[in-house]
């Protein structure tokens, strides 16, 4: 046995498990990060369309869920096509939302008196069919509910977010129970980039990716996502301090 095979091996066993999941249904294509370090490690070059994706705050975003609901809003504004957002909670801050990418036109608000009735909401929204995502606000995610939403999504091609958030720290501990999303991802908010003068900067995040079916775990730096919902690599992470502007290379020290 080679003590380290070679690639083309390792992304050929990757697509046979691809294919083996899938069950023999058609591939619904992928929404690419346009970070070449991060889309390449993905199966498929990106997140999978018509699949679930889980995400959730890390430290205090486990509570507040700020940066994993920006996390949610940069992917669902560059889907195409209209939003459904369910929420229990009316806390949720359009004009953030806005900022990430995603314009209030394109998102459709949906209120529900709890979590069973809005996971009921989110899946009659995927088998729609005519929405570009369905996002969705809960605390608990059950291995059953989660499938019910992986295959309404996979039925109808839309993708489907699920943002985990919960009241108290402790409760966090439920992200590690298993679920039937295609990824895991969690979103701990760092210090903003510097700026030349006083101010806050764009805001950073350190993105992990916890599961990924037929892929790798994964962990990035990464700059919050812009007016157009996309992401990317800070310049002093992807090409190393010397690339960064002078006044922000003093600023760092």
């Amino acid at each position: 046995m080679l003590a380290n095979p070679p690639p083309r091996a390792f992304e050929a066993l990757r697509v046979e498990i691809a294919k083996i999941e899938a069950r023999g249904r058609a591939g619904k294509g992928v929404l690419a990060f346009g970070i070449p370090e991060l889309d390449r490690r993905l199966p498929g070059g990106g997140l999978p369309l018509g699949a679930l994706h889980e995400v959730a705050g890390g430290g205090a975003g486990a509570v507040d869920g700020a940066s994993s609901a920006l996390f949610a809003a940069g992917l669902a504004a560059r889907s195409s096509g209209q939003v459904l957002w369910c929420i229990t909670r009316p806390d949720l801050f359009a004009p953030a939302l806005f900022q990430a990418g995603l314009a209030p036109e394109r998102v459709i608000y949906l209120e529900a008196g709890d979590e069973k009735t809005l996971l009921a909401c989110c899946e009659e929204g995927l088998r729609h069919g005519g929405l570009g995502a369905v996002v969705g606000e809960v605390s608990r995610l059950s291995s059953t509910a989660s499938r019910r939403l992986q295959l309404a999504a996979e039925a109808s091609s839309t993708m489907a977010i699920i943002v985990r958030r919960w009241r108290r720290q402790q409760d966090a501990a439920d992200f590690g129970q298993p679920t039937a999303a295609t990824t895991r991802w969690r979103v701990s908010p760092l210090p903003s980039s510097p700026l030349p003068t006083p101010g806050v900067g764009r805001a950073r995040w350190f993105v992990e990716l916890i599961r990924c079916k037929a892929g790798e775990r994964l962990e990035f730096e990464l700059e919050a996502p812009d007016a157009a919902g996309r992401l990317a690599l800070p310049a002093d992470v992807a090409y190393g301090p010397a690339a960064a502007p002078s006044w922000e290379r003093r600023a760092a020290g």
